[in-house]
């Protein structure tokens, strides 16, 4: 094993088991551990922008190509340095404005389509399938997300979750047990969000220990 790939196995090795002593308690080795991510991430993050962002789609297309239309966003960009100087940091408010416009033009009809439009679109899926022959059929597949199963359960979870937070009547009798089904779909959908968090960290230290692994393997 080359020597750089072996010292660089020891470091992910030492910094793992440094991050791993704040199962313990906080120490100076886990601090260490954390100081040197943040800087190196911090770092990276400075050289990658400027690769990329000024290099490549800035100074190359401008002097290889001719583009000298770059020259407004670059001027946009430069305005948000003014925030530094007092005297002229009024100059800031014109480039964070157009970044907020356009970001916010870009953003808005993206989570309306996904957050609101899909999501009502799939409230009100039809409870019944229309057979080949023109009869009524009803689907109880609930691996399939188009089965009219499903989409009588995701009826009955929207219902019953607009129930509970509706407090304009007492929730009492046929409201009070609709609320109470809410209850229980909110708390599927929090669980399962929360499984999902903890697999995506889970999925992380499994790389982890791939990594090491690897690097155990003479």
């Amino acid at each position: 094993m080359p020597f750089e790939t072996l010292l660089g196995a020891w470091v992910a090795t030492g910094l793992t088991l440094f991050i791993f002593t704040f199962l313990y308690q906080d120490n100076p080795l886990f601090k260490l551990a954390e100081h040197l991510y943040v800087g190196v991430s911090v770092g990276y993050t400075i050289v990658k922008v400027y690769d990329t962002v000024i290099v490549r789609l800035l100074y190359e297309p401008m002097v290889n190509q001719g583009d000298w239309s770059l020259l407004v966003p670059l001027g946009i960009g430069m305005l948000m340095l003014a925030r530094y100087f007092p005297k002229i940091a009024w100059l800031s408010r014109i480039a964070f404005a157009f970044i907020v416009g356009v970001g916010s033009g870009l953003a808005i009809p993206r989570i309306i389509s996904s957050y609101i439009l899909k999501q009502v679109e799939d409230t009100v899926r039809p409870l019944a399938s229309l057979a080949s022959g023109g009869g009524p059929t009803f689907t109880y597949n609930l691996l399939d997300p188009a089965s009219n199963l499903n989409a009588l359960v995701l009826l009955i979870g929207v219902v019953s979750v607009l129930f509970y937070f509706f407090f304009s009547i007492e929730h009492t009798g046929p409201v009070r047990v609709a609320a109470r089904t809410g209850i229980l779909f909110l708390m599927i959908a929090f669980g399962a969000a929360f499984g999902y968090t903890v697999m995506a960290r889970m999925s992380l230290l499994i790389g982890r220990f791939t990594d090491l692994i690897e690097f155990a393997d003479p």
